[in-house]
């Protein structure tokens, strides 16, 4: 009589994109810079930028227009902001090494794989093209699409859902704080590997406390070969 046994499925794991895979954040920061500069407002420090590392970028325009008293509405000043990341990406965005080898693990081994960010579409679209990774990471999804953005879950739902996988089969990949905390509200494991400007969690205690798997270095500590065995021997 055959026995036909089927193999445990491979987690599928989500990748934050900016400060995670690409070191975006200089990118976004003298975008915004020049955006806020077309509007007069002059001034605007990396220090300031650091308070919405993690948070979307329609979140972070929001939040300026309102703190700069900006006559302008929102699309206008995501459609400026974009078109200046734009400008930038496509010529100075650098991918990490290391988790350029965990992305390329995962593709070989089989795992379903996937971008969840809080930036555009274009903006996602631009950086995973610039830099090669759009081989490996076919599959992305952008706050922007969704409604609500990290801490909230909604995009990492969503990208569970592109890649037709349970939430609690998913493994995030993560830099910062919020996006910690959506992985933890979307009952996914979570990989922490925070960028050093994070912002920390607004309240008592520290998002990234809930990360089954942080690399408190972030990215100089961050290893391929333990992330990979760390989501395997999880199953």
């Amino acid at each position: 009589m055959d026995i036909s046994t089927s193999a445990p499925c491979l987690p599928s794991v989500i990748f934050d994109l900016d400060g995670t895979l690409v070191d975006s954040e200089p990118n976004y920061y003298e975008a915004g810079r020049r955006t806020l500069a077309r509007y007069g407002i002059t001034g605007f420090t990396w220090e300031e930028h650091t308070q919405f590392i993690g948070i979307g970028t329609r979140e972070t325009l929001e939040t300026l227009r309102e703190r700069y008293a900006i006559d302008a509405p929102v699309d206008e000043l995501l459609a400026v902001k974009n078109g200046h990341y734009l400008e930038l990406v496509r010529t100075a965005t650098t991918v990490f090494p290391e988790m350029r080898a965990f992305a390329e693990r995962l593709h070989s081994a089989g795992h379903s794989i996937a971008v969840a960010s809080g930036s555009s579409r274009p903006a996602i679209e631009a950086a995973l093209t610039a830099t090669g990774l759009d081989a490996l990471l076919p599959l992305y999804v952008s706050a922007e699409e969704i409604g609500r953005g990290k801490p909230e879950p909604d995009v990492f739902l969503a990208a569970a859902r592109l890649l037709a996988t349970d939430p609690a089969d998913c493994v995030v990949v993560e830099d910062a704080g919020p996006g910690v905390e959506a992985a933890r509200r979307a009952g996914m494991r979570c990989i922490a590997v925070p960028y050093p400007a994070s912002p920390e969690d607004p309240g008592d205690g520290s998002w990234y406390d809930s990360a089954g798997l942080i690399f408190r270095g972030g990215q100089r500590e961050f290893d391929a070969r333990a992330a990979y065995d760390w989501v395997m021997s999880k199953r």
